[in-house]
């Protein structure tokens, strides 16, 4: 989830458990503590490039975290608001906007490590874009007023526009779940895997992947809110498999690290159509119809013993954007 729309569900938090004369302190605290869960986006071993992404949505979105955390948040934001709130207040307030970080992102369709260290699961319920305009607009606008004002019923209903976010895009998500698994069930494919993820920004244009038989399928699933699901049919390739391409590098670094973003991209591993060096997350594209994935991993069997680069592909020019919002637009 975007910085932004995480502060203003951590403020909410903090504001919930304050009284009215405290609101607006509490309003700051809980909208940095929030925000200061991804400072792990700033992690890096230089040598390792995956470490990064392993790294975020890890232990500083874990439940067990919550309580350090917010510590760390209330002794930085002391300095700042010592002469307005007790620490014991400082630390609620911290508390409560920090512990809506990790829950929040495993909303998302990347989501998070929510019981690490127990489990290096990353839990995603692929309810909502990890960027919505229309959630964060109506959390702007009441949150907002809310501490203007020093209203609670604001704040509440501030709450009341997120659950109706998630919401819909649980009613979403089960309508383009249903149709990819018909489309499936058409074409007489048995789905080893599935999943189906928002777009960018939006709960009615959904991504659609399954594996069957060693090869991963892509579709678009346009879920109109007054209208029956519209399939996309999208590209396919094979799957791809480490041990068959890459076996006899065993015991290198080349090999680890393939492994490594494996787990990541959950078993989704796809060549690069266009850079047959690169193995990418079959899972997330700019276009849901599409398999050159958003990123990936370059591989050279010429230095076995050095981490693989990891890249990125995002292509926003006028081709994609016209395509993407054709179906957006159920054209």
């Amino acid at each position: 989830m975007d910085p932004l729309t995480h502060g203003l569900i951590g403020s909410a938090a903090a504001q919930s458990v304050s009284d009215k004369e405290k609101m607006r302190p509490a309003a700051f605290a809980g909208f940095v503590a929030a925000m200061m869960a991804d400072l792990d986006y700033y992690i890096h071993l230089p040598s390792d490039p995956l470490f990064n992404i392993e790294i975020h949505r890890q232990f500083t979105h874990s439940l067990i975290f919550i309580p350090v955390g917010a510590l760390i948040a209330a002794a930085v934001l002391w300095w700042f608001l010592r002469k307005h709130l007790s620490f014991k207040h400082l630390y609620l307030f911290s508390f409560a906007g920090y512990a809506t970080a990790g829950i929040s992102d495993a909303f998302t369709s990347y989501g998070t490590q929510l019981l690490w260290p127990f489990l290096d699961t990353r839990f995603a319920w692929n309810l909502v874009s990890v960027v919505d305009p229309l959630l964060t607009t109506g959390l702007i606008v009441l949150v907002g007023i809310g501490v203007w004002k020093q209203k609670k019923p604001l704040i509440y209903g501030a709450w009341a526009w997120y659950a109706l976010i998630l919401f819909f895009g649980y009613i979403q998500h089960e309508r383009a779940h249903s149709a990819l698994e018909y489309s499936a069930e058409q074409r007489g494919h048995h789905a080893e895997a599935m999943v189906v993820k928002p777009t960018i920004g939006n709960q009615v244009l959904w991504r659609g992947n399954y594996i069957h038989d060693g090869r991963v399928f892509t579709f678009g699933l346009r879920a109109g809110p007054f209208s029956q699901v519209k399939v996309y049919e999208g590209e396919s390739t094979e799957l791809m498999d480490i041990d068959e391409d890459f076996g006899h590098y065993q015991n290198t670094t080349l090999y680890d690290d393939l492994r490594r973003f494996e787990r990541l991209s959950e078993g989704y591993l796809i060549r690069h159509p266009e850079k047959p060096h690169v193995i990418g997350d079959g899972r997330y594209s700019m276009l849901p119809t599409s398999l050159i994935p958003l990123w990936g991993v370059e591989t050279d069997t010429t230095d076995t013993d050095r981490h693989l680069p990891f890249l990125y592909f995002r292509d926003a020019g006028e081709e994609v954007r016209t395509k993407f919002l054709d179906m957006l637009l159920g054209n």
